[in-house]
C-alpha cells in the first residue's frame, strides 16, 4: 500500500495527468454532443452514438498513461525509486496500477458523461441502458481505457522516450491497424486479430438490435471473430504481456 501512496502522489503532484484527464473528458464528452446533436431520422442516436468518441479520449489516456513513466526517465528520478526499492517490479506494478485505475475513472466518467449529455440533447431518442450490451457499451468504456494504459506504461518502461512513446502509441493506435487491412490477400485476416480492433468487439457486440447499436449509428463496429467476453479476455492478455516484457527488460537494464 506505501508503494501505491507514493506512485498516486508522484503521479497528482505533476500538472499533465490533470490537463490529460480534463482534455479527454472534453473530447469525448465533446464529441457525444456533436454526433447525437445532428442525429435524425437515417441516423438516429443510440446507446453506441453516444459513445462515438471514445477512441479520441483513450489517446490522450494512453498519453497520460506513458508520460508517467517516460517522465521519471527523463529527469532521472526513476533511479531513486529504483534506490528506494530495489525490486523494481514492485515499484513499476505500483506505479501501473494507479494510472490504470485513474484510466479507468475517467473512462467512466467520460462514458457516463456523454451518455448523459446525449439523454439532455435528444431526450425522445432510445437511450435507455435497458440491456446487458448497453451497459457493457457504456460502463466497458473505463475497462478499455484501464487496460489500453497499461499498454502505454509497458511501451514507455520500454521506450523511455516521452516522444517516442507517444508517437508510437498514437500512430499504431489511430493509422497502423486500419492500414493492415490494405494488405492484399492477409490484411482483413490480420486485422480481425489486432488489439484495439479486439477491444472494440467487446464494447460493441456484434451489432444490430440485440447489441445495443445500429452499426450506421455510431464507430466502425470491429471485424474480430471472438464474442464480447474472449474479446475482453483477448485485450487484457495483450496489455500483461507487454507489461511482462517491460518489466523483465527494466530488470535487466541500467535506469
Amino acid at each position: 500500500m506505501t508503494l501505491l501512496a507514493v506512485e498516486r502522489i508522484k503521479l497528482f503532484t505533476t500538472r499533465s495527468p490533470w490537463w490529460c484527464a480534463l482534455i479527454a473528458l472534453v473530447i469525448t464528452i465533446g464529441f457525444s454532443a456533436l454526433v447525437v446533436g445532428n442525429s435524425g431520422d437515417e441516423f438516429p442516436a443510440t446507446v453506441a452514438s453516444t459513445q462515438f468518441g471514445y477512441s479520441f479520449g483513450m489517446a490522450v489516456i494512453m498519453v497520460l498513461a506513458a508520460l508517467s513513466v517516460t517522465t521519471e526517465y527523463r529527469f532521472g528520478t526513476i533511479r531513486t525509486t529504483f534506490q528506494a526499492v530495489p525490486h523494481r517490479a514492485s515499484a513499476l506494478l505500483a506505479k501501473t496500477t494507479v494510472v490504470a485505475l485513474l484510466a479507468l475513472v475517467i473512462g467512466e466518467i467520460s462514458a457516463f458523461g456523454s451518455w448523459a449529455i446525449g439523454t439532455v440533447l435528444k431526450p425522445n431518442a432510445d437511450l435507455a441502458l435497458d440491456s446487458g450490451a448497453d451497459w457493457i457499451n457504456v460502463a466497458g468504456v473505463g475497462v478499455v481505457y484501464a487496460l489500453a494504459a497499461v499498454i502505454a506504461v509497458a511501451v514507455g518502461i520500454l521506450l523511455r522516450h516521452s516522444a517516442g512513446a507517444i508517437a508510437l502509441l498514437l500512430i499504431y493506435m489511430l493509422a497502423v491497424e486500419s492500414l493492415v487491412r490494405l494488405i492484399p490477400s492477409i490484411g482483413d485476416d490480420i486485422y480481425e486479430w489486432m488489439p484495439f480492433n479486439v477491444a472494440n468487439k467487446f464494447l460493441t457486440g456484434s451489432g444490430g438490435a440485440n447489441a445495443g447499436r445500429d452499426a450506421a449509428a455510431g464507430a466502425p463496429l470491429s471485424t474480430s471473430p471472438l464474442d464480447q467476453g474472449w474479446a475482453l479476455v483477448y485485450f487484457a492478455g495483450v496489455a500483461a504481456v507487454l507489461l511482462i516484457i517491460a518489466i523483465s527488460t527494466a530488470k535487466r537494464r541500467d535506469a
